[in-house]
Protein backbone atom coordinates (compact mmCIF):
# COMPACT_ATOMS: atom_id res chain seq x y z
CA UNK A 1 0.00 0.00 0.00
CA UNK A 2 1.83 3.56 -1.02
CA UNK A 3 1.66 6.48 1.35
CA UNK A 4 -0.43 8.44 -0.97
CA UNK A 5 -3.29 5.82 0.04
CA UNK A 6 -2.89 5.22 3.68
CA UNK A 7 -2.88 9.83 3.93
CA UNK A 8 -6.50 9.32 2.33
CA UNK A 9 -7.53 6.41 4.78
CA UNK A 10 -9.97 7.19 7.72
CA UNK A 11 -10.71 4.18 11.03
CA UNK A 12 -13.07 4.61 12.99
CA UNK A 13 -15.10 1.57 15.20
CA UNK A 14 -18.41 1.23 17.07
CA UNK A 15 -18.96 -1.24 20.02
CA UNK A 16 -22.29 -3.36 19.03
CA UNK A 17 -24.68 -2.32 22.05
CA UNK A 18 -27.72 -3.11 19.95
CA UNK A 19 -30.41 -0.25 18.25
CA UNK A 20 -29.16 3.40 18.33
CA UNK A 21 -30.60 6.80 19.37
CA UNK A 22 -29.81 10.01 18.68
CA UNK A 23 -26.93 10.50 20.25
CA UNK A 24 -25.50 7.86 17.91
CA UNK A 25 -26.41 9.68 14.98
CA UNK A 26 -25.64 13.41 16.03
CA UNK A 27 -22.23 12.59 17.83
CA UNK A 28 -20.72 9.58 14.93
CA UNK A 29 -22.90 8.54 11.97
CA UNK A 30 -23.67 12.16 10.59
CA UNK A 31 -19.56 12.62 10.67
CA UNK A 32 -19.19 9.51 8.98
CA UNK A 33 -21.67 9.94 6.47
CA UNK A 34 -19.11 13.37 5.14
CA UNK A 35 -16.33 11.23 5.78
CA UNK A 36 -16.95 8.11 3.79
CA UNK A 37 -17.33 10.94 0.50
CA UNK A 38 -13.97 12.66 1.29
CA UNK A 39 -11.30 9.39 2.47
CA UNK A 40 -11.31 6.02 1.97
CA UNK A 41 -13.16 4.71 5.07
CA UNK A 42 -13.09 1.49 6.80
CA UNK A 43 -15.96 1.42 9.81
CA UNK A 44 -15.96 -1.52 11.77
CA UNK A 45 -17.98 -3.27 14.75
CA UNK A 46 -15.73 -3.79 17.52
CA UNK A 47 -17.72 -7.23 18.63
CA UNK A 48 -13.82 -8.07 20.48
CA UNK A 49 -13.91 -4.33 22.04
CA UNK A 50 -17.15 -5.99 23.57
CA UNK A 51 -15.75 -8.56 25.16
CA UNK A 52 -13.23 -6.65 27.20
CA UNK A 53 -16.21 -5.56 29.06
CA UNK A 54 -18.96 -7.99 28.54
CA UNK A 55 -17.14 -11.12 28.59
CA UNK A 56 -19.49 -13.01 30.83
CA UNK A 57 -22.54 -12.27 28.16
CA UNK A 58 -21.37 -13.00 25.13
CA UNK A 59 -25.09 -14.06 23.94
CA UNK A 60 -25.94 -10.75 23.39
CA UNK A 61 -23.01 -9.84 21.03
CA UNK A 62 -24.85 -11.56 17.82
CA UNK A 63 -28.31 -9.53 17.88
CA UNK A 64 -26.80 -6.33 18.90
CA UNK A 65 -24.20 -6.43 16.05
CA UNK A 66 -26.75 -6.89 13.36
CA UNK A 67 -29.38 -4.53 14.78
CA UNK A 68 -26.69 -1.65 15.07
CA UNK A 69 -25.36 -2.39 11.44
CA UNK A 70 -28.88 -1.92 10.19
CA UNK A 71 -29.00 1.82 11.83
CA UNK A 72 -25.88 2.13 10.23
CA UNK A 73 -27.11 1.53 6.66
CA UNK A 74 -30.61 3.02 7.58
CA UNK A 75 -29.06 6.24 8.35
CA UNK A 76 -26.91 6.37 5.20
CA UNK A 77 -23.34 4.83 5.75
CA UNK A 78 -22.79 3.71 2.40
CA UNK A 79 -21.27 0.20 1.78
CA UNK A 80 -20.48 1.33 -1.93
CA UNK A 81 -18.27 4.34 -0.18
CA UNK A 82 -17.03 2.64 2.26
CA UNK A 83 -15.83 -0.31 3.74
CA UNK A 84 -17.88 -2.00 6.88
CA UNK A 85 -16.95 -4.54 8.84
CA UNK A 86 -16.57 -7.05 11.34
CA UNK A 87 -13.02 -6.60 13.63
CA UNK A 88 -13.50 -10.54 14.25
CA UNK A 89 -13.83 -11.23 10.46
CA UNK A 90 -10.08 -9.86 10.33
CA UNK A 91 -8.08 -12.18 12.55
CA UNK A 92 -4.92 -9.93 11.74
CA UNK A 93 -6.07 -7.30 14.55
CA UNK A 94 -5.68 -9.73 16.83
CA UNK A 95 -1.98 -11.24 15.49
CA UNK A 96 -0.92 -6.98 15.33
CA UNK A 97 -2.00 -6.62 18.94
CA UNK A 98 -0.25 -9.57 20.11
CA UNK A 99 3.25 -8.10 18.26
CA UNK A 100 2.54 -5.03 19.33
CA UNK A 101 1.96 -5.98 23.11
CA UNK A 102 5.75 -7.69 22.41
CA UNK A 103 7.13 -3.88 22.71
CA UNK A 104 4.33 -1.92 24.09
CA UNK A 105 5.54 -0.84 28.25
CA UNK A 106 3.00 -1.75 30.42
CA UNK A 107 3.29 1.75 31.73
CA UNK A 108 2.29 3.38 28.60
CA UNK A 109 -1.36 1.40 29.04
CA UNK A 110 -1.79 2.02 32.70
CA UNK A 111 -1.85 5.80 32.16
CA UNK A 112 -4.58 5.67 29.71
CA UNK A 113 -6.84 8.10 31.05
CA UNK A 114 -9.97 5.89 30.45
CA UNK A 115 -8.35 2.93 31.56
CA UNK A 116 -8.63 4.00 36.12
CA UNK A 117 -12.03 6.00 34.59
CA UNK A 118 -14.45 3.08 33.23
CA UNK A 119 -12.98 0.98 36.65
CA UNK A 120 -14.90 3.30 38.18
CA UNK A 121 -17.80 3.56 36.29
CA UNK A 122 -18.38 -0.37 36.16
CA UNK A 123 -17.46 -1.29 39.38
CA UNK A 124 -20.16 -3.64 39.36
CA UNK A 125 -17.82 -5.95 36.74
CA UNK A 126 -14.73 -8.09 37.50
CA UNK A 127 -12.34 -5.60 35.22
CA UNK A 128 -9.04 -7.17 36.71
CA UNK A 129 -8.33 -9.00 33.21
CA UNK A 130 -5.57 -8.67 30.58
CA UNK A 131 -8.32 -8.08 27.98
CA UNK A 132 -9.49 -4.73 29.71
CA UNK A 133 -5.74 -3.78 30.33
CA UNK A 134 -4.97 -4.63 26.73
CA UNK A 135 -7.79 -2.90 25.33
CA UNK A 136 -5.96 0.41 24.15
CA UNK A 137 -3.67 -1.29 22.44
CA UNK A 138 -5.90 -3.33 20.54
CA UNK A 139 -7.42 0.19 19.91
CA UNK A 140 -4.05 0.89 18.17
CA UNK A 141 -3.48 -2.27 16.28
CA UNK A 142 -7.06 -1.73 15.30
CA UNK A 143 -5.75 1.73 13.44
CA UNK A 144 -2.54 0.65 12.75
CA UNK A 145 -3.38 -2.45 10.62
CA UNK A 146 -4.87 -0.17 8.24
CA UNK A 147 -2.23 2.45 8.01
CA UNK A 148 -5.05 4.76 8.62
CA UNK A 149 -3.72 8.49 8.82
CA UNK A 150 -6.90 9.82 10.35
CA UNK A 151 -9.18 8.76 13.23
CA UNK A 152 -12.30 11.08 14.21
CA UNK A 153 -13.10 10.88 17.65
CA UNK A 154 -14.04 13.29 20.37
CA UNK A 155 -11.42 15.39 22.68
CA UNK A 156 -11.92 12.27 25.25
CA UNK A 157 -10.57 9.96 23.07
CA UNK A 158 -7.17 12.44 21.64
CA UNK A 159 -5.15 10.15 24.43
CA UNK A 160 -5.60 6.91 22.07
CA UNK A 161 -4.64 7.89 19.33
CA UNK A 162 -1.54 9.51 21.05
CA UNK A 163 -0.92 6.21 22.52
CA UNK A 164 -1.41 4.39 18.98
CA UNK A 165 1.10 7.03 17.53
CA UNK A 166 3.66 6.17 20.33
CA UNK A 167 3.35 2.70 19.55
CA UNK A 168 3.93 3.40 15.83
CA UNK A 169 6.92 5.55 16.63
CA UNK A 170 8.60 2.93 18.95
CA UNK A 171 7.68 0.05 16.43
CA UNK A 172 9.31 2.05 13.24
CA UNK A 173 12.09 2.87 15.43
CA UNK A 174 13.03 -0.48 16.74
CA UNK A 175 11.97 -2.22 12.99
CA UNK A 176 12.54 0.28 10.65
CA UNK A 177 16.23 0.54 10.12
CA UNK A 178 17.25 -1.80 7.03
CA UNK A 179 20.60 -2.81 7.22
CA UNK A 180 21.11 -1.12 4.30
CA UNK A 181 18.38 1.88 4.81
CA UNK A 182 20.77 5.07 3.62
CA UNK A 183 22.14 3.30 0.32
CA UNK A 184 18.67 2.12 -0.41
CA UNK A 185 16.87 5.87 0.62
CA UNK A 186 19.55 7.33 -1.99
CA UNK A 187 18.75 4.92 -4.48
CA UNK A 188 15.23 6.11 -4.62
CA UNK A 189 16.04 9.63 -4.35
CA UNK A 190 18.15 9.06 -7.57
CA UNK A 191 15.30 7.45 -9.30
CA UNK A 192 12.69 10.82 -8.95
CA UNK A 193 14.06 13.45 -11.93
CA UNK A 194 16.31 16.26 -11.23
CA UNK A 195 14.13 19.11 -10.25
CA UNK A 196 12.66 16.99 -7.67
CA UNK A 197 15.80 15.70 -6.21
CA UNK A 198 16.47 19.13 -5.64
CA UNK A 199 13.76 19.97 -4.02
CA UNK A 200 13.24 16.79 -1.81
CA UNK A 201 16.97 18.01 -0.36
CA UNK A 202 15.82 21.70 0.19
CA UNK A 203 13.01 20.00 1.68
CA UNK A 204 14.48 17.64 4.15
CA UNK A 205 17.12 20.23 5.29
CA UNK A 206 14.74 22.61 6.40
CA UNK A 207 12.85 19.84 8.33
CA UNK A 208 15.43 18.37 9.98
CA UNK A 209 17.49 21.57 10.55
CA UNK A 210 14.29 24.18 10.89
CA UNK A 211 11.33 22.18 12.27
CA UNK A 212 9.72 23.12 9.41
CA UNK A 213 6.44 21.62 9.28
CA UNK A 214 5.18 22.99 5.73
CA UNK A 215 8.41 21.88 4.44
CA UNK A 216 7.60 18.03 5.59
CA UNK A 217 4.19 18.32 3.92
CA UNK A 218 5.36 19.14 0.72
CA UNK A 219 8.38 16.76 1.36
CA UNK A 220 5.45 14.24 1.69
CA UNK A 221 3.47 15.21 -0.99
CA UNK A 222 6.57 15.40 -3.79
CA UNK A 223 6.87 11.49 -2.77
CA UNK A 224 3.82 10.33 -3.08
CA UNK A 225 3.70 12.09 -6.40
CA UNK A 226 6.33 10.25 -7.79
CA UNK A 227 5.18 7.84 -10.25
CA UNK A 228 8.13 5.61 -10.96
CA UNK A 229 8.66 4.53 -6.83
CA UNK A 230 7.16 1.52 -5.76
CA UNK A 231 5.25 2.06 -2.26
CA UNK A 232 8.58 0.40 -0.95
CA UNK A 233 10.76 3.17 -2.16
CA UNK A 234 8.26 5.79 -0.74
CA UNK A 235 8.10 4.28 2.41
CA UNK A 236 11.78 4.94 2.76
CA UNK A 237 11.85 8.18 0.91
CA UNK A 238 9.57 8.89 4.40
CA UNK A 239 11.68 7.80 6.57
CA UNK A 240 14.96 9.52 5.03
CA UNK A 241 12.83 12.99 5.05
CA UNK A 242 11.77 12.38 8.82
CA UNK A 243 15.72 11.01 9.53
CA UNK A 244 14.04 7.96 10.71
CA UNK A 245 14.06 4.59 9.14
CA UNK A 246 11.60 2.87 6.56
CA UNK A 247 8.14 3.84 7.82
CA UNK A 248 6.12 0.20 8.18
CA UNK A 249 3.24 1.33 10.77
CA UNK A 250 1.54 4.73 9.68
CA UNK A 251 1.41 7.34 12.75
CA UNK A 252 -1.97 8.54 12.76
CA UNK A 253 -3.86 12.00 13.28
CA UNK A 254 -6.62 12.50 15.56
CA UNK A 255 -9.58 13.85 13.40
CA UNK A 256 -11.45 16.09 16.10
CA UNK A 257 -14.81 15.73 15.60
CA UNK A 258 -17.37 18.45 17.12
CA UNK A 259 -19.06 17.71 20.68
CA UNK A 260 -22.12 15.82 20.31
CA UNK A 261 -24.71 18.35 21.00
CA UNK A 262 -27.15 15.66 21.34
CA UNK A 263 -29.30 15.85 24.40
CA UNK A 264 -31.19 13.42 26.28
CA UNK A 265 -34.75 13.97 27.58
CA UNK A 266 -33.84 15.10 30.92
CA UNK A 267 -31.25 17.20 29.92
CA UNK A 268 -28.02 15.07 30.16
CA UNK A 269 -26.39 13.31 27.56
CA UNK A 270 -28.07 11.08 25.57
CA UNK A 271 -27.46 7.38 27.02
CA UNK A 272 -28.85 4.09 27.47
CA UNK A 273 -27.42 3.90 31.13
CA UNK A 274 -29.11 6.91 31.83
CA UNK A 275 -32.84 5.74 29.96
CA UNK A 276 -33.24 9.59 28.49
CA UNK A 277 -32.89 7.96 24.95
CA UNK A 278 -35.37 8.19 21.64
CA UNK A 279 -34.06 5.33 19.71
CA UNK A 280 -33.87 5.64 15.92
CA UNK A 281 -36.33 3.24 15.32
CA UNK A 282 -38.85 4.11 18.07
CA UNK A 283 -42.58 3.99 16.95
CA UNK A 284 -43.32 7.84 16.12
CA UNK A 285 -46.47 7.66 18.33
CA UNK A 286 -43.57 6.61 21.25
CA UNK A 287 -41.17 9.79 19.99
CA UNK A 288 -44.45 11.99 20.71
CA UNK A 289 -45.26 10.87 23.85
CA UNK A 290 -41.86 11.15 25.14
CA UNK A 291 -40.97 14.60 24.41
CA UNK A 292 -44.69 15.95 24.91
CA UNK A 293 -43.63 14.63 28.35
CA UNK A 294 -40.14 16.10 29.07
CA UNK A 295 -39.69 18.09 32.00
CA UNK A 296 -39.65 22.19 31.34
CA UNK A 297 -38.32 24.77 33.44
CA UNK A 298 -39.87 24.19 36.79
CA UNK A 299 -40.50 27.94 37.32
CA UNK A 300 -43.32 27.57 34.81
CA UNK A 301 -45.85 25.82 37.23
CA UNK A 302 -48.80 27.20 35.47
CA UNK A 303 -49.51 28.07 31.61
CA UNK A 304 -48.93 32.10 32.47
CA UNK A 305 -45.45 31.83 34.36
CA UNK A 306 -43.22 33.10 32.50
CA UNK A 307 -39.72 30.38 32.30
CA UNK A 308 -36.23 30.73 31.03
CA UNK A 309 -35.55 28.70 27.72
CA UNK A 310 -31.60 27.66 29.16
CA UNK A 311 -32.88 26.22 32.60
CA UNK A 312 -35.56 23.52 30.00
CA UNK A 313 -34.17 20.66 28.35
CA UNK A 314 -36.65 21.36 25.48
CA UNK A 315 -34.54 23.98 24.79
CA UNK A 316 -31.50 22.20 23.95
CA UNK A 317 -33.57 19.89 21.10
CA UNK A 318 -34.53 23.53 19.82
CA UNK A 319 -30.85 24.30 19.47
CA UNK A 320 -29.83 20.96 17.55
CA UNK A 321 -33.50 20.62 15.45
CA UNK A 322 -34.86 24.53 15.10
CA UNK A 323 -34.16 27.40 12.89
CA UNK A 324 -33.13 30.94 14.15
CA UNK A 325 -36.81 32.04 13.27
CA UNK A 326 -38.10 29.20 15.72
CA UNK A 327 -36.01 29.65 18.39
CA UNK A 328 -36.26 33.16 18.85
CA UNK A 329 -40.20 32.61 18.55
CA UNK A 330 -39.39 29.85 21.79
CA UNK A 331 -36.66 32.67 23.44
CA UNK A 332 -39.70 35.11 23.30
CA UNK A 333 -42.28 33.19 23.94
CA UNK A 334 -41.25 31.25 26.79
CA UNK A 335 -40.11 34.25 28.93
CA UNK A 336 -43.25 36.48 27.87
CA UNK A 337 -45.76 33.10 28.90
CA UNK A 338 -47.16 33.74 25.50
CA UNK A 339 -46.71 30.48 24.44
CA UNK A 340 -46.98 27.13 26.99
CA UNK A 341 -44.67 23.87 26.80
CA UNK A 342 -46.72 21.82 24.82
CA UNK A 343 -46.89 25.11 22.27
CA UNK A 344 -42.73 25.18 22.44
CA UNK A 345 -42.36 21.12 22.37
CA UNK A 346 -44.20 20.81 18.37
CA UNK A 347 -41.69 21.86 16.52
CA UNK A 348 -39.40 19.70 18.00
CA UNK A 349 -41.67 17.02 17.44
CA UNK A 350 -42.19 17.64 14.10
CA UNK A 351 -38.01 17.74 13.15
CA UNK A 352 -37.62 14.55 14.82
CA UNK A 353 -40.30 12.78 13.45
CA UNK A 354 -39.34 14.00 9.93
CA UNK A 355 -35.43 13.31 10.59
CA UNK A 356 -36.54 9.61 11.76
CA UNK A 357 -39.32 8.51 9.43
CA UNK A 358 -37.42 7.95 5.87
CA UNK A 359 -34.44 6.08 8.65
CA UNK A 360 -37.25 3.93 9.78
CA UNK A 361 -38.73 3.37 6.12
CA UNK A 362 -35.05 2.11 5.24
CA UNK A 363 -34.21 -0.11 8.30
CA UNK A 364 -37.63 -1.44 7.72
CA UNK A 365 -35.80 -3.04 4.58
CA UNK A 366 -33.46 -4.12 5.87
CA UNK A 367 -34.84 -5.92 8.70
CA UNK A 368 -37.26 -8.12 5.80
CA UNK A 369 -33.79 -8.81 4.33
CA UNK A 370 -31.07 -9.84 6.97
CA UNK A 371 -29.09 -11.41 4.16
CA UNK A 372 -28.90 -8.14 2.77
CA UNK A 373 -26.67 -6.90 6.47
CA UNK A 374 -24.64 -10.08 5.83
CA UNK A 375 -23.63 -9.79 2.36
CA UNK A 376 -22.30 -5.76 3.30
CA UNK A 377 -20.27 -7.22 6.43
CA UNK A 378 -19.14 -10.44 4.71
CA UNK A 379 -18.08 -7.87 1.73
CA UNK A 380 -16.60 -5.17 3.68
CA UNK A 381 -14.64 -7.88 5.94
CA UNK A 382 -13.02 -9.09 2.88
CA UNK A 383 -11.82 -5.60 1.63
CA UNK A 384 -10.63 -5.12 5.25
CA UNK A 385 -8.99 -8.07 5.41
CA UNK A 386 -7.08 -7.60 2.17
CA UNK A 387 -5.50 -4.35 3.31
CA UNK A 388 -4.78 -5.93 6.82
CA UNK A 389 -3.07 -9.18 5.10
CA UNK A 390 -0.52 -6.30 3.26
CA UNK A 391 0.31 -4.83 6.55
CA UNK A 392 1.28 -8.06 8.17
CA UNK A 393 3.62 -9.19 5.44
CA UNK A 394 5.17 -5.69 5.87
CA UNK A 395 5.45 -6.58 10.28
CA UNK A 396 6.32 -10.35 10.01
CA UNK A 397 8.84 -9.17 7.75
CA UNK A 398 10.25 -6.42 9.98
CA UNK A 399 10.40 -8.80 12.66
CA UNK A 400 11.72 -11.10 11.12
CA UNK A 401 8.79 -13.70 11.14
CA UNK A 402 8.62 -14.00 7.60
CA UNK A 403 10.17 -17.60 6.84
CA UNK A 404 9.96 -18.00 3.32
Amino acid sequence: MSSAHSQQRVLSGMRPTGRLHLGHLHGVLKNWIVLQHQYECFFFVADWHALTTHYSDPRILQESVFEMVIDWLAVGVDPNASSLFLQSRVPEHAELHLLLSMITPLGWLERVPSYKDQQEKLRDKDLETYGFLGYPLLQSADILIYKAAHVPVGADQVAHVELTREVARRFNHMYGREPDFAERAEQAVRKMGKSAVREFAVLRTAYQQDGSQDALESGRALVNAQQNLSGSDKERLLGHLEGSGKMILVEPQALLTPAAKMPGLDGQKMSKSYNNTIALREPLDQVQKKISTMPTDPARMRRTDPGDPSKCPVWQLHEVYSDLTTRNWVQAGCRSAGIGCLECKRPVIDAVIAELQPIQVRAAEYEKNPDAVRAVLAAGSERARETAVRTMDDVRQAMGLNYR
